[in-house]
C-alpha cells in the first residue's frame, strides 16, 4: 500500500478521509445488500410472468413438488399441475407466501398473522419462498410497524415477527435462543410495481 501511496503521491489525510466516506445507498439497494448479505436469494422481476417463471425455477432447482399456500392470490404464479398444494404446515413442504413490508436498514422481512396465522416462526418449515413488491420498501422497522398499523386500520393483525437470517446454521442454536431460532433458507421473488 505504501508503494502506491508513494507512486500516485497520496497524502495519508486524504486517504484515511476517502476510506471514511458513506455510501448513500438508495432504499431498494440497501435492502438487497443486507438481504443478500444475510445469506438470502433475490430474484427481481419486471413482470408476473417473470415471477411465475422465477418461481418454477426455485421449485424445479430444489425438486420440490408440493408447496405449502399461506396466501391463495398467489396460486396464479403456478400450474396446479405442476406443484401439490398443502395448506398445512409440513416440515418437508416449502412455504410460499406474501408478507407485510421488506426492512432496508437491516435485510429483514416482516410478517404478520395476516401471512402466518397463529404460527410462531421457528415452528416452520425451514424453506420459504417469499413474494413482495417494490411498494412494500420501508426504511426500518418503525415505518414498517407504522404501515401495518396504516393498511390495517379496522383489524390489526398479530403475530408481528421478522426473519431475520436467511442462513440454516445447525452450530447457531445455543442456550440464549434455543427454541427460538427462526432462520430460514429463503428466496423473495420482488416484483417492480412503482
Amino acid at each position: 500500500m505504501n508503494f502506491f501511496k508513494k507512486l500516485f503521491n497520496i497524502p495519508a489525510k486524504e486517504d484515511k478521509e476517502v476510506r471514511k466516506q458513506e455510501v448513500e445507498l438508495s432504499l431498494d439497494d440497501l435492502f438487497v445488500h443486507n438481504f443478500v448479505e444475510k445469506g438470502g436469494k433475490f430474484l427481481y422481476c419486471i413482470q408476473k410472468t417473470e415471477v411465475a417463471e422465477n418461481l418454477r425455477n426455485i421449485l424445479k432447482e430444489n425438486n420440490w413438488s408440493d408447496l405449502t399456500l399461506l396466501d391463495l392470490d398467489l396460486s396464479t404464479f403456478f400450474k396446479k399441475k405442476d406443484v401439490k398444494v398443502k395448506k398445512d404446515f409440513i416440515t418437508d413442504v416449502p412455504i410460499l407466501t406474501s408478507c407485510e413490508h421488506l426492512i432496508a436498514d437491516n435485510g429483514n422481512i416482516l410478517f404478520s398473522s395476516n401471512q402466518l396465522k397463529s404460527v410462531k416462526l421457528s415452528e416452520m418449515p425451514k424453506n420459504f419462498i417469499v413474494f413482495a413488491k417494490t411498494s412494500q420498501l420501508v426504511k426500518d422497522m418503525g415505518q414498517g410497524l407504522t404501515g401495518i398499523k396504516i393498511n390495517h386500520k379496522e383489524n390489526l393483525p398479530t403475530n408481528i415477527s421478522a426473519i431475520k437470517n436467511y442462513g440454516i446454521d445447525k452450530n447457531d442454536d445455543n442456550f440464549l435462543n434455543y427454541g427460538n431460532n427462526n432462520s430460514k433458507n429463503l428466496y423473495l421473488l420482488l416484483l417492480e410495481d412503482l
